[in-house]
């Protein structure tokens, strides 16, 4: 599992990845307050299929609700767990493939999967397999919230980077760039991305690159996949609705 390239894009970047926040922290409580706004129920049962370091799931932890949180990174879920507990909240995390999820049916009250982490599967087979397993680990009118770039934009216009983003250390010093290059491929839907990050090391900078491939889904054609798997009422959130920094689609588990 951990061969995967997203698995071992993701290993590479877990000890580096609050670096790509101004400050991870204030991102974490920000992400963990717009969820928990949409979530619409206290102390829930809720797993984070894509949980990374552990952003939105210790931010979501930190409101009281009852976390589980898979990846397919094992250093990013080990790190997510340190981080948990550094917090002082609980996190339960297993090292998991979001299309076969090891839980029993109808075990959480809401499933997340944030931080455009279903478009590293790169074909319609793939996510359908993946949001049928999340809406059998929703019990009956569970609710669903995943999050994407806003890839009706990115298809218009298909950039070839992202802006330069700036971490600045706790004491000013020891900034973090991180910025990514986007190759598009001929079909125009999916990209290979290159993350750059310049760290500071002894007066010049040390220049990491990391490399994956993405799938640039359109909301339309991701609601349709969100239908075909058994969800109801799918509905698009945008971040100015919201306060989460991308669009988030929610929809219900039904009965």
């Amino acid at each position: 599992m951990s061969e995967s390239p997203p698995a071992r894009f993701y290993d590479d970047l877990a000890d580096d990845y609050h670096l790509i926040y101004a400050d991870w922290d204030a991102s974490m409580r920000r992400q963990g307050d717009a969820l928990d706004a949409l979530l619409g129920q206290d102390r829930a049962a809720l797993l984070d299929c894509a949980c990374g370091i552990g952003t939105q799931a210790i931010g979501l932890a930190l409101h009281g609700h009852r976390v589980t949180g898979t990846d397919l990174s094992p250093r990013a879920v080990a790190r997510a767990v340190r981080e948990a507990a550094h917090r002082e909240v609980t996190l339960r995390a297993a090292v998991a493939d979001m299309r076969r999820l090891p839980f029993p049916d109808a075990e959480f009250d809401a499933v997340v999967c944030a931080d455009n982490a279903l478009p590293h599967l790169l074909t319609e087979q793939d996510v359908l397999a993946a949001l049928t397993e999340m809406r059998r680990v929703l019990r009956p009118a569970g609710r669903l919230l995943v999050s994407t770039r806003p890839y009706d934009d990115v298809l218009r216009d298909r950039p070839a980077s992202t802006p330069p983003q700036v971490h600045r250390g706790a004491d000013g010093d020891g900034r973090t760039v991180t910025f990514q290059l986007w190759h598009w491929h001929e079909d125009g839907e999916h990209y290979d991305l290159e993350h750059f990050q310049l760290l500071p090391a002894d007066g010049a900078w040390r220049v990491e690159v990391r490399r994956s491939t993405y799938w640039a889904l359109g909301r339309d054609r991701l609601t349709s996949l969100v239908a075909d798997a058994g969800f109801t009422d799918p509905e698009w959130r945008m971040p100015q609705e919201t306060g989460f920094f991308q669009p988030l689609l929610m929809a219900d588990a039904g009965k």
